[in-house]
Parts: C-alpha cells; structure tokens; sequence
C-alpha cells in the first residue's frame, strides 16, 4: 500500500506527499491557482454579507393593542456582539447605514425604526409617542435578538430613550454613545422643533421631498448632495396618486405640543436620575454649533455621571450626521478599540 504522508495543515494542500507521485514544483503548479481561487473568494464574499443590510420586524405592545417595530440588521446573523443605532425624533433607522456598514465586522448593528416612523407601524392612540413607549419596544426588541447585553448609540431621541433604558436596574446597556442629547435640551431648540413637527408635508417629486428635509437636516454638517440623498430618500414615501410624502406619523406632535413645563421639568429630573446610575462607559458627542445641547449641559453630565467621556464636532450643529469617516471612526474607538 502506498505510504500517503500529510503534513501539519497549515501548510497547505500542496503539502500532501504521495512515494513516487508528481514533483513538489508539480504540486504547487496544480494548487496554488485552487488555493488562490478560494482566498479571493473569501475575502470577496465576507464583506459584502456584511455590509448587506438584513429587514426585519418585531411585534410589540401598547396599552391600546399591538403594533409592529420595522428594523434593519447588518453583520453575521448570530453574531452575540450587539450594537443598538436608534435615531431622532423624525428620521429612521437607515440614518446609520454606513455606520452600521463600518462596524458590521465586529458588531450585529441592529438599527430600529421607532413606532409611528420609517417602515414601523403608527400606535392607534397618538398619546402613547413617548419614551415610555419606546423604552418597552426596545425591551421587546432585544429581547427578539437572543442577547443578554447590547451596546448603545442614540441619535437625539435615540439618545433619550438609551439613557432612560440605561438608567433602569439590570439594563441590558453596556456602553452607550449619545449624539447630541442629554437630559436637559435649551428651549429655543424644542420650539424650533416645534415649526415643522407634525406638517403632513406632500411633494411632486422625491427630489422636491429631499430638498425640503436637506434644509431641515443643514446642521447635521456639510453632507454632499448625494449624502444629503442617501440619508433622506428613507424618510419618504410615493403615495397613490404619484406624489411623496413624509414617511412618519405626523400625530407624533400631539404629545410634545401637549407637554407643560411641570411635565418637562419632571421629565429632565429623571433622566439625570438615570444619568447618574448608568453605570457603564457613556461618551457624549456634541455638535460645535447645536442650538439643543450646551457645552454647560455636557460639563453637567461629565460631572454627575459615573464614567462620562466627551467629544466635540466641529462644522455640526444639531446633530452629527455620522456618515463622514472621521465621525465614524469616534464611534468606532468608543465601541471597539
């Protein structure tokens, strides 16, 4: 019989050594085309499944009945490494598809649509928009996801539903990043908020509908035309008679039209209560020229936090966009490095 000899598999195929077979400079004729063949497959194929985002949904409850929360997922499938991406008040969960496209080969990104916006469902009862409700969806949907801990980034209202969810005993919240929040936000920018909230806007053409979100959306940064595009095409929707139209519940104003100043005032006391027990690394992002975070309300949650870190965007106001490399890669150091 013949003596068939492998060598350690590291080597390689050409490793195998057949008494009286082809010359060693023959093997490696034969396999190395193979063997790069299958390397360049692999390095070809992993990232794109990656960067390929996942649609999926969850269904959730409310105390009026039941509705389903839209989300897009990126990175491997069972990857138990979470990364949470929640967005402001009017925008969607695509607001992070380069980001979740940057940290899709260490972290399953998992970007929601919050209730009553993007692909989500609208609640039957309008008065239920509130971090309340939003906290209990996003139980639910961790939940759905199989994991016991998951990472943190909020946009503005994403913000503020991560602190309070971080500020409850046994949050799932491990690190969090919180762009251009905190538990106080300077009035002149709720009432800025408050021109353009729940406008049942209608457009003639998508272009038309990007154009008016683009100059809502100018302090995000300096975006290119195509940048300003990908982020806000996701925010609209072509209706029957051909026209488009904001793509969110415009009843989501009803509560924040309603709010008094008792009811504001409690509600900046408890999400500095659940500033304070977060205890987990937080980094907080401003924008150099927000209008709705002040640098005196970062020193305030450096100082009152337990481990609060913080970093300032030049160029941005209300808030970073994150789709620029340099933004990304702040993410990318808090969450990985």
């Amino acid at each position: 019989m013949a003596d068939l000899r492998i060598k350690p598999a590291q080597r390689g195929l050409q490793s195998i050594r057949v008494p009286g077979g082809p010359s060693p400079s023959a093997r490696r004729a034969f396999f190395m085309p193979i063997v790069r063949q299958d390397a360049q497959m692999s390095s070809n194929l992993a990232p794109s499944s990656l960067r390929r985002p996942r649609e999926r949904r969850v269904q959730c409850a409310s105390p009026v009945g039941l509705h389903h929360v839209a989300y897009t997922e990126w990175g491997e499938p069972d990857n138990p490494r979470v990364l949470v991406c929640v967005h402001g008040l009017t925008r969607s969960g695509r607001d992070f598809d380069r980001l979740a496209a940057a940290l899709a080969d260490v972290y399953r990104v998992v970007c929601p649509d919050v209730v009553g916006r993007g692909r989500s469902d609208w609640l039957a009862d309008p008065k239920l928009y509130g971090i309340p409700q939003y906290v209990a969806d996003m139980v639910t949907l961790i939940a759905r996801l199989d994991v016991e801990r998951v990472d943190w980034f909020g946009t503005s209202m994403g913000g503020l539903i991560g602190l309070a969810l971080g500020g409850l005993p046994g949050t799932p919240i491990g690190r969090m990043l919180v762009n251009d929040i905190g538990p106080h936000i300077e009035p002149p920018a709720l009432a800025r908020i408050g021109e353009y909230l729940g406008l049942d806007k209608r457009f003639a053409t998508e272009q038309e509908g990007v154009d008016y979100l683009t100059s809502l959306s100018l302090p995000f940064g300096p975006l290119t035309p195509d940048e300003w595009r990908e982020i806000n095409r996701p925010l609209l929707k072509q209706d029957t008679d051909g026209g488009w139209r904001t793509r969110y519940d415009p009843r989501i104003v009803e509560p924040f039209a309603a709010a008094t100043p008792e009811a504001n005032a409690l509600g900046e006391a408890l999400l500095w209560c659940a500033l304070e027990a977060f205890g987990g690394p937080l980094l907080v992002v401003r924008g150099a020229q927000s209008d709705l975070l002040s640098s005196e309300t970062v020193a305030a949650m450096k100082a009152r936090g337990r481990e609060v870190s913080s970093v300032e965007i030049a160029q941005a106001g209300h808030a970073p966009a994150f789709v620029s490399a340099d933004q990304i890669a702040i993410a990318r150091r808090f969450f990985i490095a």
